[in-house]
């Protein structure tokens, strides 16, 4: 489409226009995001029957796991776990909460438990205490023979549910009609559902992960001369200005908005097209915090995930992946100080870990990711033992034709960075 029918366009073209003008969308995961922050107590395991009071989403679930207490769960879990042996791997995310992480076989972030679960032959049933998205990788990314198992089917992701599948293939299709014969090259970062990842393999784009994206928009800068990033605009904008990219050759697509909210020229001059995106953690964190904590703490090392505005990412001493800021504060030297710019669940087993450092959350609300949050202790048990009477509970596929696509953007990652 030419400069001059953007600016004259005719009736036909206002009416298409019109039709892509759509109503402000947010996820159920996004406004449901704050239920479980707290101020004055830990984050203890409660039976299942009292964390229901939260107003989130709850998986329905026999009566029998509502009020069973937290050491008769983990009893029972370590016994099933026990005699479903060397076919169950259990999967935990460093977000989970510390009752679920004590009985993961592997530790980790989504990409690399994903691998490592795939790497376990021996396992027909990888339970993946995470989220969804990542559940969808880990059965992309596995044999055959194994059937990969969400404990709570309503353990979604609020960045992954911002960018909904059709809404992205509008955009794609628009900015493909506006660029011709330009080339720009799709990434999306591992938080994004499996049809995004597709959507990326079809288009000759690549998934990263918060570790390796500014050598991903390396690589899409040698292959293309733009990139449009999904889901997150916050790593993405982060991530161009580590590459000098400047400010305003980025632009944010809305969604809800007839062209993302841009004319023509705007899209053409823009280096770096963002998905209007974020983490509800992780933007939880502002500048006031980290002046806070380094007025009471002059010694203090700020270090925050990419995922947090850039106003914060600036402000910081570091920033870096979840593994960047574990690796850092575990080989700190004793005595450190740290205050911490990711999910609290992290931050306190770190804390714990670390016993002659000083960590603490920037955020003095205790306000765990509320997806996460949401595999309770008695999710896993119900999940482990109905596999021990034969019976395969929210296992997670994904379709033959979205997989292969979507393992192309996956293997571009892994094996050409």
């Amino acid at each position: 489409m030419d400069t001059c029918k953007i600016l004259n366009p005719t009736q036909s073209e206002v009416n298409s226009m019109a039709t892509k003008q759509k109503l402000p969308f947010i996820p159920l995961t996004e406004s449901q995001q704050s239920a479980f922050c707290r101020t004055d107590e830990n984050l203890l395991v409660k039976p299942l029957a009292e964390e229901f009071s939260a107003v989130v989403s709850w998986q329905d679930i026999p009566e029998k796991y509502h009020h069973m207490p937290g050491e008769e769960l983990s009893t029972r879990i370590s016994l099933a776990r026990q005699e479903l042996g060397e076919k169950l791997v259990i999967l935990g995310h460093h977000y989970q909460r510390d009752e679920i992480v004590q009985f993961a076989d592997f530790r980790g972030d989504s990409l690399k438990l994903s691998q490592q679960a795939a790497g376990q032959e021996k396992a027909e049933f990888i339970v993946f205490c995470g989220v969804h998205f990542m559940a969808e990788t880990a059965d992309i990314l596995s044999a055959s023979h194994q059937q990969v198992i969400l404990p709570n089917i309503t353990a979604g992701c609020s960045m992954a549910d911002m960018a909904r599948t059709d809404d992205v293939l509008d955009c794609w299709d628009d900015i493909q009609q506006i660029l011709g014969d330009e080339k720009i090259i799709p990434i999306t970062y591992m938080n994004s559902t499996a049809a995004i990842k597709s959507l990326c393999g079809k288009n000759n784009g690549i998934v990263c992960t918060s570790s390796n994206a500014k050598a991903v928009f390396e690589w899409a800068f040698e292959r293309g001369n733009k990139v449009i990033f999904f889901p997150d605009q916050h790593l993405g904008r982060n991530t161009g200005l580590k590459l000098n990219i400047p400010i305003d050759q980025m632009l944010v697509w809305n969604p809800f908005k007839p062209m993302g909210g841009h004319d023509d020229e705007k899209i053409r001059d823009a280096r770096v097209i963002l998905w209007q995106g974020h983490c509800s953690v992780h933007t939880r964190f502002n500048v006031r915090q980290i002046e806070k904590a380094r007025s009471e703490h002059p010694d203090i090392n700020i270090i925050v995930h990419p995922e947090c505005t850039m106003d914060v990412v600036e402000a910081s001493d570091l920033d870096g992946s979840t593994e960047f800021i574990i690796d850092k504060i575990n080989n700190a030297p004793p005595g450190s100080k740290w205050a911490v710019g990711t999910e609290i669940s992290l931050v306190n087993r770190l804390s714990q870990e670390n016993p002659d450092k000083l960590i603490f959350c920037l955020d003095s609300i205790v306000c765990p990711c509320s997806t996460m949050y949401r595999t309770h202790p008695a999710y896993l048990l119900w999940s482990l033992e109905k596999l021990l009477e034969g019976e395969v509970i929210n296992q997670i596929t994904v379709d033959e034709e979205t997989a292969k696509y979507a393992k192309l953007a996956l293997d571009r990652m892994l094996h050409e960075i």
